[in-house]
């Protein structure tokens, strides 16, 4: 499998889920503003939608949107228990935390990152992120993950959005329970493994 990622981007969670799942791949950086790869190869040829995480599957078919990469990721791995089986309740729960995720979190955060919006405008989804993550707060009391003791994808999800979060200055200080589950995610062994090759691939 080919795993086509940007360096801080979104793309961090399908790489933590495919070194969590212990599965074979290869990074294969992609330049958002040039759309394309460190070889030059037109990166819209591959994904006309221009946008990261991509994966390839050795079939040749092209996975996107997050979401369904990182449940294609933990269904290949189903001892890694990075997602419980389709057609259980606990599938739907984890499918309804990837959903807000990506929905109330995620898209959020894209004015926040456009250059043009003033700081008024950037501190109102601020202030919105804020409140989403005051709510997931509220729901980590007493456990370790969002479903609970078991880590899965959606918990990759989330630590890169509480990045995100710190990375834009949002004030966290209030949510320590999340702020705990931030440490905690971060200091998984293959969470380190993502950050520091991404760190080389950035540096490179």
């Amino acid at each position: 499998m080919k795993l086509y990622f940007t360096p801080t981007a979104c793309s961090l969670s399908p790489h933590i889920a495919l070194l969590e799942a212990g599965l074979p791949f290869d990074l294969v950086r992609v330049d958002l503003r040039a759309k394309k790869l460190a070889s030059g190869e037109d990166y819209l040829a591959i994904n006309p939608k221009g946008q990261i995480p991509a994966l390839g599957l050795d079939t040749g078919e092209l996975l996107t949107e997050g979401q369904v990469i990182v449940q294609y990721i933990a269904d290949q791995a189903p001892g890694s228990n990075l997602a419980p089986p389709y057609g259980t309740a606990e599938r739907r729960r984890l499918q309804e935390w990837l959903g807000f995720i990506n929905s109330e979190i995620h898209k959020s955060f894209s004015p926040i990152f456009v250059q043009a919006l003033d700081d008024n405008a950037k501190g109102f989804f601020k202030e919105r992120l804020a409140g989403k993550f005051k709510y997931i707060d509220s729901q980590l009391a007493g456990v370790d993950y969002l479903m609970g003791k078991q880590f899965t994808v959606a918990d990759g999800y989330l630590y890169v959005m509480l990045r995100w979060a710190e990375r834009v200055g949002i004030d966290l200080s209030a949510c320590k329970n999340l702020l705990a589950y931030k440490d905690r995610v971060a200091a998984r062994p293959k969470v380190q493994e993502a950050l520091a090759r991404e760190s080389q691939a950035q540096a490179a």
